[in-house]
């Protein structure tokens, strides 16, 4: 699988080559930035590094002691993209530190890791426990889940993100003593006022209503969108499912708001606590229904919508002890966020429309591959979210610091984070090749369905670090407001990874679909790399001073 991937993407590493010959890419302006922007940042990945050791105040004599006059030193401008960022990656790992940073991006990201994971580890139990009663109906539930997440995640995650950052950085302000700005909080009766918040939640409330709407009276239309015919034996169950599951939309928009704030507080542990409680009544109510009262997949979605009220509940109840829910003057703000989140909104639909995409064309292959694609992808995505808690705890501290303009602890956020990232991938792609296979066990017991997921071990293992790097940056872009970037290159991220897997699953099946979902990540880690060394948009800001200091250090090393 990974040598298959490798080989599909091999024409793309190979932009040069070390012959005489004509390097038909090497002229190609787009590529020829992209290898300039990566290097830049590479060249101020590695100064950073060596900057910061307090060997680095000697003037170092020669290139191998002086990575500035090395970097120059090394025909770069030759090298193959592939190769740059690798090269790129070691060097986030050139130098682990432990300091306050690491220290305070784990704190947010280890109880976020675990908050992050509600829904798909929802999905996970549901999936679990649907297996156990057939392979057409786990089949089923993940054609429902798919149509689910690209409906009601379609405005959910963008309203997540902005709100993390609005709160984020009205925080940021408000602690920034000297700050001319108008400070947007103020007390009243113990409690903070948030415009923010309260345009969150209302717009949370109005967008649940309509994505239960859209669900529930749009399941057939949408189910023939699938590619499921009507007499299709997923068909009924999948409907069935996803009719019950639309209930949950309203609940689920307005706890992620209310997430959204918590984190704009650095706060990550009260969702936890909520997350686990409505988790545990989730797994109680499918023992309940769907093996006691014999409800099927009717059970186990009215289980899931449940433990979502429970948790939206909690969420509300504990933040109505900060803030001030309801205002008069909801409408503040709501330009900025419907500006912002638009632009969040189109890169969603880029996402989902990519996933979706890939589980209709495995969906094509028949009901027993589609339980095993079901299988590894909720599987893949559980796990990868993890990283998304690194990716939050960047965007919160990079929010705060770049709001209050301090740059130098800025850019320390964005290394920490890509190294934190790194090695948690890393840990995650050994975790998952030692333990995949037997786990698999777990979600059913088809024989069939098994010898397919061994096939896709190395899709969820290997693809664990690109996946770290991935959102990761994610995080990055909505710390310092890259709303616009983070949209168009997912649009043109998507759409590459489209027309692959529209090329390659005809004629590979499931791995087509699993090489296809490979190179999404990789590419959305390579634009993230591009854009951290470009010096365009906010990051002009975040490497200025750095640049800055980067000249004189290099002016001490060659008078």
């Amino acid at each position: 699988m990974a040598v298959r991937a490798l080989v599909i993407l091999h024409p793309i590493f190979q932009c040069s080559n070390p012959s005489n010959k004509k390097r038909p890419f090497q002229q190609t302006p787009s590529l020829s930035s992209f290898r300039t922007n990566l290097i830049s940042f590479g060249f101020r990945l590695r100064s950073k590094l060596f900057l910061s050791s307090p060997s680095s105040q000697q003037t170092p004599s020669s290139p191998k002691d002086n990575p500035a006059e090395a970097y120059r030193a090394e025909p770069h401008t030759d090298k193959p993209i592939g190769y740059l960022l690798i090269r790129s990656i070691s060097g986030l790992l050139g130098r682990i530190r432990v300091d306050n940073v690491g220290f305070e991006i784990l704190s947010i990201a280890l109880p976020a890791a675990l908050a992050l994971g509600a829904d798909p580890i929802a999905s996970l139990v549901d999936t679990a426990f649907v297996g156990h009663i057939g392979s057409v109906e786990l089949a089923a539930v993940g054609v429902s889940v798919s149509i689910f997440n690209l409906v009601s995640k379609l405005f959910n995650v963008p309203l997540l993100n902005v709100t993390t950052s609005f709160v984020a950085e009205q925080q940021a302000l408000d602690s920034n003593e000297g700050s001319n700005i108008q400070k947007p909080e103020m007390l009243m009766s113990g409690k903070k006022l948030l415009p923010a918040v309260s345009t969150s939640l209302a717009l949370a409330a109005g967008i649940g209503i309509l994505e239960a709407l859209a669900l529930s009276l749009g399941s057939g239309l949408l189910m023939n969108i699938m590619g499921i015919p009507v007499d299709s034996p997923m068909r009924a169950p999948a409907e069935q499912f996803l009719t019950f599951r639309a209930y949950g939309a309203p609940p689920i928009v307005i706890a992620l708001a209310a997430q959204g704030t918590f984190r704009g507080f650095m706060d990550t542990k009260t969702p936890l606590y909520a997350i686990a409680i409505g988790n545990l009544l989730n797994a109680a109510l499918d023992l309940v229904l769907l093996f006691y009262l014999g409800l099927g997949v009717g059970g186990a979605a009215i289980a899931t919508v449940v433990s979502e009220y429970v948790i939206a509940f909690i969420l509300l109840w504990k933040l109505n002890e900060k803030v001030i829910l309801l205002l008069p003057n909801m409408g503040v703000g709501v330009v900025r966020y419907l500006t912002s989140g638009g632009l969040l909104i189109a890169r969603t639909i880029a996402v989902l429309l990519t996933m979706t995409l890939a589980t209709s064309m495995a969906a094509k292959e028949g009901p027993i591959p589609m339980a095993a694609h079901q299988i590894c992808l909720q599987v893949w995505l559980a796990v990868s979210l993890l990283n998304d808690a690194l990716a939050l705890a960047g965007q919160a501290l990079l929010a705060s610091e770049y709001t209050k303009g301090n740059y130098k602890q800025a850019r320390t956020v964005i290394y920490r984070a890509l190294q934190i990232g790194v090695i948690s991938g890393i840990m995650l792609a050994l975790v998952l090749y030692l333990s995949f296979e037997a786990f698999s066990s777990v979600f059913t017991n088809d024989q069939a369905v098994l010898n397919i997921i061994r096939s896709g071990v190395w899709f969820v293992t290997l693809s664990q670090p690109i996946n770290a790097l991935a959102f990761v940056f994610d995080g990055l872009y909505y710390g310092v407001s890259d709303y616009a970037y983070a949209a168009y290159s997912m649009v043109l991220v998507g759409l590459l990874s489209s027309v692959f897997l529209l090329v390659a699953s005809p004629i590979s099946g499931l791995p087509g679909v699993w090489t296809g979902l490979f190179l999404f990540m990789f590419l959305r880690t390579a634009a993230g790399f591009l854009r951290l060394g470009s010096k365009a948009g906010p990051w002009k800001m975040v490497w200025s001073d750095d640049n800055r200091k980067l000249n004189q250090a290099t002016e001490e090393w060659h008078p």
